[in-house]
């Protein structure tokens, strides 16, 4: 039987992993880790772990995420997206084991209105985006097994996320204002979980970087707009532009990714995000 190593096991990913784990235990054993069992910060306990346990497959669900704070602590967010990533990176050349890192759409600047493709010219506009960019390039240089999928805007029924804050954010106000000029992908977790299995489950492995999530793109206002229309809110939204909605961290206008790849070579054929957020609302709405 083969072994499934999953780092960020208590994270949004990782908690969708595990819960179609069972789906798969007759041919795969599921390892979930989190940062108390294993802080990819520290290498000597990465490589002791991989030694323990000698994982086929290592999922990175792991990050530093919070893009804002990330501007204040870029140490921390470099210890975590960059040289953690290359701690596991290194440790499944090691160990022979399928490395499969996710990674994001802030990896671009924005400025396009066209959609990006995996090939593109990288420039992040925060150290959120640059410490995952940093991450991405030691993984591969690393190790050339490695698997990367850049997804976007993900949200799940599990921890903090946009959906789950806009539908306490509803019932507590009567009126809301969203930014309505960033444009990008919003992504079940449920359905990245779904796709990573099923590049496990390829017979053939392509290894490289692929984008992964819901379409088509839309904006945070639009997402928020079909949330509550969901959820049957009678809330009012108003739409802001980026200026009158100021933040640390600024955030690509337009970082809709091309998905063309991964259907190509993985056969799997992205979700329309307004379904995929239906079935997030309805287990939420049990």
């Amino acid at each position: 039987m083969k072994k499934i190593l999953v780092v960020g096991g208590s994270g949004q990913l990782g908690n969708c992993i595990r819960k179609i784990a069972p789906d798969f235990e007759l041919d795969y054993e599921f390892i979930f880790t989190d940062s108390q069992t294993l802080n990819v910060t520290d290498e000597d306990q990465v490589n002791s772990f991989f030694y323990d346990n000698k994982p086929d497959f290592c999922i990175n669900a792991s990050a530093f995420t919070a893009v804002d704070l990330a501007e204040k602590e870029e140490e921390k967010a470099f210890a975590v997206n960059a040289y953690g990533v290359a701690h596991l990176a290194q440790a499944c050349k090691e160990y022979h084991t399928i490395f499969i890192h996710v990674s994001t759409d802030y990896v671009f600047d924005g400025e396009t209105n066209l959609c990006y493709s995996e090939d593109d010219f990288t420039s992040p506009i925060g150290v959120y985006g640059a410490s995952k960019l940093k991450g991405e390039e030691l993984a591969l240089e690393a190790n050339l097994k490695t698997i990367i999928l850049r997804t976007s805007w993900l949200y799940s029924e599990f921890n903090k996320n946009f959906v789950k804050t806009m539908l306490h954010l509803f019932s507590q106000k009567d009126e809301l204002g969203i930014v309505a000029d960033q444009f990008g992908q919003p992504t079940n977790a449920n359905d990245l979980a779904e796709a990573i299995m099923n590049i496990i489950e390829a017979p053939q492995k392509n290894y490289g970087i692929f984008h992964f999530s819901n379409y088509p793109e839309t904006t945070w206002f639009e997402f928020a707009g079909k949330i509550a229309e969901l959820s049957k809110s009678e809330i009012k939204l108003n739409p802001l532009t980026t200026e009158q909605y100021p933040t640390p961290a600024k955030r690509p206008k337009r970082s809709t990714m091309c998905l063309d790849k991964i259907e190509q070579v993985y056969k799997i054929e992205p979700k329309y995000w307004e379904n995929s957020l239906e079935e997030c609302l309805n287990i939420l709405a049990q």
